[in-house]
């Protein structure tokens, strides 16, 4: 009797987690209950048998509270990862967290904010505590037949598990029989199958490594897709000769794959800063909210008059601002359960923008006003072909004070500009920090710096601290087109402002107290600005096409009519109008001109009127999965090193 009750008790319990996860994650029930009670009894019969693997009562019950605590922390964790970065956190990640600790009061703070949730997770503690005190639980030892029957029906289960998966649900790409063996895509395989099934199928691939086995067949171009009498953004590679010479079946495949990808096509904006500096900055946590006369001048002027991207998005991706980084510096998408922006080191990256200008005689600096060692920054930068990188650890301590949180954007760019700002060409590169959250003006050194400016505004303290904060990088630019000024610079320069991903700090609440529209937490959170400003436009450019991060790079190497391939980048160039433009977030929803598509719910809402042809959400879903594919294998293969025998 002792025996049924314990193994209830860890049934219930783990079924009861993947609920309250789910309900918590997705806000809602599990569509597919069933689902979760198949793959999940296999853990709590395990944990039964762990618990009862020993003769001594008290031994066992030890253990039962550890392995329940284990349980509890590991969902907690989970839970708050992703109500900060929006994703289910990796087995390479918790490998790689001891900078984690660098920002515990942000976590402390999102654990506060979801007390009732992680209240929620900690009742089976409690039952258990309440039950192993009134004897109602005793994790008593058991016999090998008793194990026996535990271990069979272990089998059984996985069996019958691994039976349905391969047998339910097995049409299109994101099947559950895709998810389970062919595709990773951790968010997806949560809401279809739940956490344990997920982290499982994480930590296997960690350990033993993961290949994609889903082969998808490459369409050829459509024929009148190439125009004669139109200029492509396009070089001359010879891809049958590449295909001829290659053993690899994989890079064979990706061959194939780029050689029937429609290039972009030129357009009146190409070459239009053709011969002039470049100054990138990749901001912190910046929203288009954050874009306002009254607060932020400098940004605001260089909205008002420079390109104005009206549905521009920046979808939150896993590792947060090195991923962030790596779409909008590489137009590549982030391989998922790994620091991809890690991984690229020693690969060949030819359009970076340090390495695309280079060829051209310009000289390259980049800055961080952080630590140079976080996210191995020093590493990835020097593989993106930056010749010089000043960050905290690396000599910008030198030239101001480095020791606030966080570091002010004006005092770096006031102490870095005069490196680069006499040559005669320049690429000049910066990631931003003073942007960062936490919201408030306890601990974040530059919304309490800023915060006479704001603090009659009507809104709450965190969304005031939030635009404090942004005021230190309008500071920055404000120098900045000062100092160019100064220089006889301003209009030979671009300046180039995208963030690293929308301000996570803040609540959708808070966020749409900024906001002049109501926001939903899928979609429209992550809107955020692409400003691209020289002083000698003469009138604001109005784009209207949705677009993202992924379209940065091709959209200013199109600018500056740098010779590349767009067919070997992932994202397209915004100006050009022959290719349909795709807004890619990290669970596999998307954005188009038609509407927009909710992988987690699989729901399409259209724009408007529109009505989309049969199997249109299939057909984008396709393109998606093979960006996704092509972008991991780039990553992994050193791809364009073959293409350019480098």
């Amino acid at each position: 009797m002792n025996k049924v009750k314990t193994l209830t008790y860890w049934i219930l319990f783990i079924i009861y987690e993947e609920i309250v996860f789910s309900i918590l994650i997705f806000d809602k029930f599990p569509s597919s209950l069933l689902w979760f009670i198949l793959l999940s009894t296999p853990f709590a019969i395990f944990l039964d048998m762990l618990t009862s693997i020993f003769k001594k009562k008290v031994i066992n019950t030890v253990l039962a509270y550890i392995l329940t605590i284990a349980t509890c922390f590991i969902v907690g964790a989970q839970l708050i990862y992703y109500k900060i970065y929006g994703a289910i956190i990796s087995f390479f990640s918790i490998m790689n967290s001891a900078q984690v600790t660098q920002f515990m009061d942000t976590i402390i703070n999102k654990m506060i904010e979801n007390w009732l949730g992680i209240l929620l997770i900690i009742i089976p503690l409690i039952v258990l505590i309440i039950f192993n005190i009134a004897k109602i639980l005793k994790f008593e030892g058991t016999n090998i037949s008793g194990f026996l029957i535990e271990m069979m029906s272990v089998i059984v289960l996985s069996g019958t598990g691994l039976l349905c998966i391969d047998t339910i649900n097995v049409e299109g790409i994101y099947s559950n029989k895709n998810l389970y063996y062919n595709v990773h895509s951790p968010k997806m395989t949560t809401s279809r199958m739940g956490l344990y099934t997920s982290m499982k199928l994480d930590l296997k691939r960690f350990l033993f490594g993961f290949e994609e086995k889903l082969t998808i067949e490459v369409k050829a171009i459509p024929e009148n897709a190439i125009k004669k009498e139109k200029q492509y953004n396009v070089t001359e590679i010879n891809f049958d000769k590449l295909k001829e010479i290659e053993q690899d079946e994989e890079i064979k495949t990706m061959h194939e794959y780029f050689a029937n990808q429609i290039p972009s096509e030129q357009n009146q904006y190409t070459g239009m800063f053709k011969g002039k500096n470049l100054i990138v900055f990749v901001a912190e946590g910046l929203s288009d909210v954050a874009i306002r006369e009254d607060v932020t001048p400098n940004l605001y002027k260089l909205y008002s008059e420079g390109f104005q991207f009206k549905n521009f998005y920046t979808p939150l991706y896993p590792v947060s601002t090195a991923d962030g980084e790596y779409i909008t510096d590489m137009s590549l998408i982030p391989k998922e359960g790994v620091w991809s922006m890690y991984r690229i080191n020693g690969n060949y990256i030819p359009y970076s923008y340090a390495n695309a200008f280079k060829v051209l005689g310009y000289s390259n600096y980049s800055y961080h006003n952080h630590t140079s060692t976080y996210y191995h920054r020093d590493e990835f930068l020097n593989t993106l072909g930056y010749d010089y990188f000043l960050a905290v650890g690396t000599g910008l301590e030198d030239r101001m004070n480095t020791k606030l949180w966080p570091n002010s954007d004006y005092e770096m760019i006031d102490v870095t500009v005069n490196d680069y700002i006499n040559n005669e060409k320049f690429v000049a590169y910066y990631m931003t920090v003073s942007g960062h959250l936490n919201y408030t003006t306890e601990g974040n050194c530059m919304s309490s710096r800023n915060w006479e400016q704001v603090m009659e505004l009507p809104y709450s303290h965190n969304a005031k601290a939030y635009l404090a904060c942004q005021i230190e990088l309008d500071k920055a630019i404000g120098e900045l087109v000062n100092e160019l000024l100064i220089a006889g610079k301003l209009e030979d320069t671009v300046i180039v402002v995208s963030p690293d991903h929308y301000p996570y700090g803040l609540s959708l609440a808070e966020l749409n107290e900024l906001s002049t529209y109501e926001r939903d937490e899928i979609f429209e959170k992550h809107h955020t600005p692409l400003l691209i400003w020289n002083a000698a436009m003469e009138e604001p450019i109005k784009v209207n096409k949705v677009c993202s991060s992924l379209d940065v790079l091709p959209t200013v190497l199109n600018l500056f009519g740098v010779e590349y391939d767009s067919r070997l980048l992932i994202g397209n160039d915004i100006l050009s109008d022959n290719k349909e433009q795709i807004v890619i977030y990290s669970d596999r929803s998307f954005i188009t001109d038609k509407g927009r598509y909710n992988a987690i719910t699989n729901t399409f809402i259209p724009n408007g009127d529109i009505e989309v042809e049969e199997g249109y959400i299939d057909e984008i879903n396709t393109i998606i999965y093979q960006k996704y594919n092509m972008s991991k294998l780039i990553l992994e293969k050193d791809y364009y090193r073959k293409v350019f025998y480098k």
